[in-house]
């Protein structure tokens, strides 16, 4: 039951217990927003984020989980987000599609579930939401951020079906901008070198190889991209943007 009476503007952000969805949280909820906080598997991580934040302002964060991968688990969260007695009273301004599976497939060795798994968790996932949350999001002149990936644009050796579906997202951006306009603003952000993935955390090598590509030549931080989420979100006349955060790296 909704327990919170506030004229907070709320956003949901999928994949918001750790790593840059956490730092967006924690940007949005800066900013005076409500937050509904999606997670997967990290139930301890999303909780003690709640926690921290409704110590600072009390009811103001409500956590769901579901597979992103499961079409199922889309519409019990869209159902959910939207109804009268749900989180906020059904009101949404601001999605944004964060959450991301991202593994290696090279062609030779892929198999068809790991297609299914990054397309419908990194694709078919923010159409679900993107498409049953529009009409709350219309109501309260809101926007769609989704987070892709500078590999969308130019694909990552050995990454085919993940390059594949943030392609997609890239093309799906800029489709929903034109056709949900002008009641709701959908734009994206292109990460470069943000976090270094858990496997190569150690990877001194492969870091230095990745930094020498990055005109600034260094690693971005995860405050980089939650500034410009709240760009995005507090601009009302950028639409149809695909804005790359990586330092350089795609002009290179």
């Amino acid at each position: 039951m909704n327990n919170n009476e506030s004229n907070n503007p709320v956003a949901f952000i999928t994949g918001a217990s750790v790593r840059i969805g956490a730092a967006i949280a924690k940007r949005l909820h800066q900013e005076g927003f409500n937050l509904i906080l999606h997670y997967r598997n990290s139930k301890d991580s999303a909780q003690a984020l709640a926690n921290e934040f409704n110590q600072l302002r009390a009811n103001s964060v409500q956590l769901l989980s579901g597979h992103l991968d499961n079409s199922d688990d889309c519409q019990n969260i869209i159902q959910n987000i939207t109804a009268v007695d749900g989180p906020f009273s059904g009101r949404l301004d601001v999605l944004v599609n964060n959450a991301s599976a991202f593994y290696p497939t090279a062609v030779e060795e892929a198999k068809p579930e790991q297609w299914d798994e990054l397309i419908n968790t990194n694709l078919r996932a923010p159409f679900l939401l993107s498409q049953g949350l529009t009409r709350t999001l219309s109501t309260h002149s809101g926007c769609i951020i989704n987070i892709t990936d500078i590999h969308g644009a130019k694909p990552l050796k050995d990454h085919s079906i993940y390059s594949v579906s943030k392609a997609g997202l890239i093309s799906l951006t800029l489709s929903l901008a034109k056709e949900l306009a002008p009641s709701v603003r959908t734009n994206a952000i292109s990460p470069g070198a943000i976090l270094w993935p858990s496997k190569d955390e150690d990877d001194l090598e492969f870091q230095k190889e990745i930094l020498a590509q990055v005109p600034l030549d260094r690693l971005g931080a995860v405050e980089n991209i939650s500034d410009t989420v709240w760009f995005l979100v507090n601009n009302d006349y950028i639409n149809g943007q695909i804005i790359n955060v990586d330092g350089g790296k795609s002009i290179t």
